[in-house]
């Protein structure tokens, strides 16, 4: 995807973990004088047409919904693909607009990494919805600006945003039973996994073997597939080291399995044919993981245990 506004204004900050709430809270900003004043026209997933009085200057982020969506209201540390035109607030002078058309829209994760102002105000959107969101300096690039962009320290933004689509926060199928053999698994509030690998030694095999822990009812994964998912990798040995966790990362991962993909064979075996919403459990032998050099923390010879957590398709 191209590079934006958004991914500018967002670089080098840090992602923080993942809440565990059942349900969505309460959005972060409301309605108010601001965002009130902002006409917004045009159809969703069409650039819109944007009219305000200049200069705007709220005490604080506020949102407002122009276009109902469906189901909950986006939440910390949710995955979602979104459209949006940004302008400056102190003059109206037209920042960028990204995803309408023939753009690709622009996946963004409500963690601390994104642009506060931005992150509140997608707490008030739903799949479905856009919304409109003025934000002071405090919540966007703050007293420095960026000039490049032409927006001084200071200035306020405003934001329309379409939400194209919010992907799954965990796993959300049916429980199913873990095949004999297969390390435990127990799953934290926020569905972070542990994991507790056995003191036996990993099957011996050359394919990998997958078990479903969670049977999901969405998209079936193909070969090509950008997928979002989360997943944690311990490595079965006498360390049981976890290597690798998208849990850990502060954020989903978004990869393409099979054909035109980077991640190892074990990862497509173990995704093609399975359903959105699942959970899966994967043992990964050296060769179709990182075989007998090994990969960074992963000796080589090293047999794989990741459990994955099937978000989406993109």
């Amino acid at each position: 995807m191209r590079s934006s506004f958004v991914l500018i204004a967002t670089a080098g900050l840090v992602a923080v973990t993942l809440s565990g709430c059942a349900s969505a809270p309460a959005p972060e900003a409301q309605a108010g004088q601001s965002s009130d004043v902002v006409v917004v026209t045009g159809d969703f997933g069409e650039t819109p047409r944007v009219e305000f009085p200049t200069p705007l200057v709220p005490g604080e982020t506020q949102c407002a919904e122009v276009i109902a969506g469906e189901g909950e209201r986006l939440r910390e540390g949710q995955h979602a693909l979104i459209r949006y035109a940004v302008y400056n607030g102190a003059n109206g002078d037209q920042v960028e607009v990204t995803g309408y058309g023939d753009q690709d829209p622009v996946e963004v994760t409500l963690v601390e990494g994104l642009m506060p102002g931005l992150r509140k105000a997608l707490t008030c959107a739903n799949e479905g919805s856009r919304v409109v969101a003025v934000i002071p300096s405090d919540d966007g690039l703050g007293d420095a600006g960026n000039a490049a962009l032409g927006i001084a320290g200071g200035d306020s933004l405003v934001f329309v945003v379409d939400v194209e689509r919010a992907f799954l926060t965990r796993a959300d199928g049916s429980v199913r039973l873990s095949r004999d053999g297969f390390p435990a698994v127990v799953l934290a509030p926020d569905g972070r996994p542990g994991i507790t690998i056995p003191n036996n030694d990993p099957p011996v095999g050359d394919t990998s073997e997958v078990a479903v822990l969670k049977q999901g009812n969405g998209q079936t994964i193909e070969d090509g597939d950008a997928v979002v998912v989360h997943y944690t990798g311990v490595l079965w040995d006498d360390s049981k080291t976890v290597f690798d966790s998208s849990w850990e990362n502060g954020r989903p991962a978004t990869f393409v399995v099979g054909e035109g993909g980077n991640v190892i064979p074990g990862f497509t075996t173990a995704l093609v044919g399975q359903k959105v919403g699942s959970q899966i459990g994967v043992i990964v032998p050296p060769s179709e993981g990182y075989g007998e050099e090994g990969n960074g923390q992963v000796p080589g010879g090293a047999t794989l245990f990741f459990v994955v957590d099937i978000l989406g398709v993109i």
